[in-house]
């Protein structure tokens, strides 16, 4: 049964688990983010389906298989659960980058793929990432994205910038990210929020941090 309305979308390596410079193979290597459990139960409390969009090239280079990728899944959807959240489905992009497939982030496959199978109007919908093709696969669509500094956000706020220029929103985390959502459906702006702000004060001005 198509919803007809918006989603959230939400990157799953450096947004819902920690990065690993060596792929997450195995349901062992899983580690959640602090904080990301009782973000996506937050989310979920939206009444907006959330999908997990994430390219996992490890599976092509040969480094898991599809059937423990389902595993790992599986797994972390029951984690979400039993914490009160909820995950519609999962979408993943198995080719590496040199396969120029449609569905690999940036490009916004998997999210036409979701709009397809479940009525959803991307232009209402949100994208949460930690990388500059998250933001990239969003804007292509008409989604508003955000780039958080969990994961790969630090390094990917400037490639982001010089490609989207304003045409996507900066968070801490995501559940910085998940205020910034839910004042959006309360129709307000979608601003940075205190917490943002106060981290680029500090970058901007770090001597003020310091302790006398």
């Amino acid at each position: 049964m198509p919803w007809n309305q918006g989603a959230i979308f939400l990157d799953r390596d450096g947004v819902i688990n920690e990065n690993s410079a060596d792929h997450v193979k195995t349901w062992e290597e899983f580690r959640f983010i602090p904080g990301a459990l009782d973000s996506i139960r937050r989310l979920t409390e939206t009444g907006l389906p959330i999908f997990v969009v994430t390219n996992q090239a490890a599976v092509n280079r040969g480094l898991t298989t599809v059937e423990t990728l389902n595993v790992i899944h599986q797994h972390m959807i029951e984690a979400i659960e039993i914490a009160g959240g909820r995950i519609t489905q999962v979408y993943f992009c198995p080719h590496d980058n040199h396969e120029s497939c449609a569905c690999r982030k940036p490009h916004p496959g998997m999210l036409e793929q979701a709009a397809r199978d479940y009525g959803i109007d991307l232009t209402q919908s949100f994208f949460v990432g930690d990388a500059w093709t998250d933001v990239a696969a969003g804007v292509a669509v008409g989604a508003r994205s955000i780039l958080i500094m969990t994961g790969r956000g630090r390094w990917n706020f400037i490639p982001a910038w010089d490609r989207f220029g304003l045409n996507f929103n900066v968070a801490c985390d995501l559940d910085d990210a998940t205020t910034m959502i839910q004042e959006a459906l309360h129709g307000n702006l979608m601003p940075s929020t205190q917490r943002m702000r106060g981290a680029f004060h500090r970058a901007l001005h770090p001597a003020e941090s310091l302790v006398p």
